[in-house]
């Protein structure tokens, strides 16, 4: 074991339940992985035992329903039922060989943050109160025998949880879910035993506990999840950004402190502490513009005021950030989630000091929560073979063969170490002097950075690998020719769009690569021309740095052409812009670039002139597709990868790399 990271590794007692280790693999929606009766699939079990293998102490799974009449989903959920406990039985029994534990997670519903798309009828909640996706409908409060029948189902669902084996449970009391409306005086304004003051309010959750304590025994243990703070401004509101200040519409820490304590004398074994709901989703699912640790402060004042272990969660993939929290006694344990969905292997890695091997986290959810939005399957965008491991296990070919990988971005380097890893004899040529593409430009904020971790995270498997790199050299249909190569690989990127509007060749005009690559000048008024994500970004960076900026995008709303943003990304990075004071002209069109800036319209004004000292080009991007087409018709085992194939993200470039390197 390294020393530096020996805390990490210490055992700790949940009740009477010993965990090896202070790692626990956060709960995360298996969406894609359930079969309709509720029981888990196969991929799901492999989805389990990938992490429980990698050496993580405490497996907490993503959320079961205990019932689903109450708060009735049409499709997609998963549900403890009878038909769920030999499945659950197969994946206890398949972690414990590893010598990890596991715990179920249990939830009351979704309340007033379910779709309305996804549900049988009316949606509830502890109160009548609009629903989040759709503030003209109003939910209907549960009825106390409604409540009550939920309360019995948590009885039987701990029933079956407990005879397949699992260590312990978690109830869902976090993210403005039903548990959460119940404890949430916002949500909450109930005349029943279920409502009134704090302790009234937490009636639902601590009968919950009693009759699980009560129906498997007082030794089984039950930990609760909350938010110690909504950071919200109210309901159906904007959230509240790091350092604003605003009063706190939802719970705030003096009452989350509170509730902490209840919950212990209650009998919960631990406490999962977090922040946010669905108001401020960027609390709860911290996208890249939050900092490593964001919510450890909330873990360790929770961790002053309790006895028993204390979880903290919130971007701890840093593994001496994940050691300091518990050599400072911040906490008990640390939950790693989207962490674990880049790298199983995160815990051993540590565990061996080799620290460098870990493939990062980006914060970007596409992989994640983005697919889970759009109703596919929990994956990763770093990481294509999470939720499929067994069907995308790599295995040596049959035969290896001499394969020329051309593009040393992203796909290049991914399609570069898939082939080497399963034997193929690779080489990589990149014409530039460095290895990265549009990772270079791209980790250049500071709220960018993972993704320099995983550019130097290529370069270091590469070098592993004994992959033969030759940079700056422009591969030509002569050079593949004369290489006589088995397999290629075209990964050439993609270049800005330039478009063709009067006055675009002007000094004063420069695209957002060169200008976060310190190619152009940049004055102290910026406009920048396209609302994407690259726009966006862009300006933020900017306005981060003091300059004004104006951003103008054709469209009636800022990034929704092209891939979908994940909300919880969008969502923070619209209202860190706003924060920014970054000037927003949507159903705007750029005429003409001027000296002193650009020519405007919109239905609004036919033209207008808005002054800046400089012009950022962030319209999308085109295929570098040349050598391809050059070598189409000449090359039999041709393959066209990332960008080169069409423009899209990150995980398009990984995607489809891992998909092809790993069959040829």
């Amino acid at each position: 074991m390294h020393k530096s990271f020996s805390k990490l590794f210490e055992p700790v007692n949940i009740g009477k339940v010993t965990v090896k280790n202070r790692i626990a693999m956060a709960p995360m929606e298996i969406i894609g992985m359930i079969n309709p009766d509720g029981s888990i699939m196969q991929r799901a079990i492999d989805y389990y035992i990938e992490r429980a293998k990698g050496d993580v102490g405490l497996i907490i799974s993503g959320l079961f329903k205990v019932e689903n009449d109450i708060d009735p989903l049409v499709y997609g959920q998963p549900l403890v039922s009878s038909a769920a406990l030999p499945s659950f039985a197969e994946l206890s029994e398949a972690v414990h060989s590893f010598g990890a534990k596991i715990f179920i997670q249990l939830t009351a519903g979704y309340g007033r943050t379910a779709s309305p798309s996804e549900l049988r009828g009316q949606p509830v909640s502890a109160s009548a109160t609009p629903n989040y996706w759709d503030p003209a409908l109003t939910c209907r409060e549960l009825s106390t025998e409604e409540v009550e029948r939920l309360v019995k189902a948590f009885g039987e669902a701990a029933t079956i949880v407990k005879m397949a084996g699992i260590d312990g449970i978690e109830l869902h009391g976090h993210e403005g879910y039903l548990f959460d409306q119940f404890t949430t005086a916002v949500w909450n304004r109930r005349a029943d035993k279920f409502g009134g003051d704090l302790k009234g309010r937490l009636t639902l959750p601590i009968e919950t506990l009693n009759i699980i304590k009560k129906t498997v025994g007082k030794d089984f243990p039950v930990q609760y999840r909350f938010g110690l703070k909504h950071y919200m401004k109210g309901t159906n509101a904007k959230g509240i950004l790091p350092g604003e200040e605003y009063k706190e519409a939802g719970r705030d820490i003096d009452e989350g402190l509170e509730m902490a304590a209840l919950l212990e004398k209650a009998g919960f074994d631990s406490l999962h502490v977090d922040a946010g709901c669905y108001e401020s989703w960027y609390w709860a699912h911290p996208p890249m513009y939050q900092e490593h640790g964001c919510m450890v402060d909330m873990a360790e004042k929770v961790k002053k005021v309790v006895k028993i272990p204390v979880l903290a969660v919130g971007r701890l993939g840093i593994p001496e950030l994940a050691e300091g929290i518990i050599e400072d006694g911040k906490a008990d344990i640390v939950a790693l989630g989207r962490a674990l969905l880049a790298d199983p292997g995160w815990p051993i890695k540590v565990q061996e000091g080799k620290t460098e091997d870990i493939r990062p986290c980006l914060g970007c959810h596409d992989g994640c929560m983005g697919r889970i939005m759009e109703g596919k399957t929990l994956s990763c965008a770093v990481n294509f073979a999470t939720g499929r491991e067994k069907l995308y296990q790599l295995r040596p070919a049959l035969k290896p063969k001499k394969v020329l990988v051309v593009g040393g971005g992203v796909a290049g380097m991914e399609a570069a170490r898939v082939a080497a890893l399963v034997e193929h004899k690779v080489t990589l040529y990149e014409k530039g002097k460095s290895l990265g593409g549009h990772l270079i430009e791209a980790s250049v904020p500071d709220f960018k950075q993972d993704l320099r971790r995983l550019n130097d995270w290529y370069k270091n498997q590469l070098q592993k690998l004994g992959i033969e790199i030759k940079l700056e050299t422009k591969v030509t249909p002569e050079l593949v020719e004369r290489e006589n190569p088995d397999e290629v690989f075209v990964a050439t990127g993609s270049n800005f769009i330039k478009p063709d509007i009067l006055g675009i060749e002007r000094s004063n005009v420069v695209t957002a690569i060169d200008l976060l690559l310190g190619k152009g000048k940049m004055g102290d008024s910026v406009l920048v021309v396209g609302g994407g994500l690259i726009g966006c970004e862009t300006a933020l960076w900017l306005a981060k740095q003091g300059t004004m900026v104006t951003i103008v995008e054709i469209l009636p709303e800022l990034m929704i052409a092209g891939l979908p943003v994940p909300h919880e990304n969008r969502m923070m990075l619209l209202e860190l812009l706003a924060a920014n004071n970054v000037n927003i002209l949507t159903n705007t069109g750029i005429q003409e670039v001027i000296a002193e800036g650009a020519i405007t319209s919109s239905e609004i004004f036919n033209e207008r002139t808005i002054k800046a000292d400089t012009v950022v080009l962030a319209l999308g991007l085109k295929p570098d597709d040349e050598l391809y087409e050059s070598l189409r018709r000449k090359v039999a085992h041709l393959h066209v990868l990332g960008d080169c194939r069409e423009p899209r993200n990150i995980m398009g470039a990984i995607w489809d790399s891992y998909e092809v390197a790993h069959l040829i």
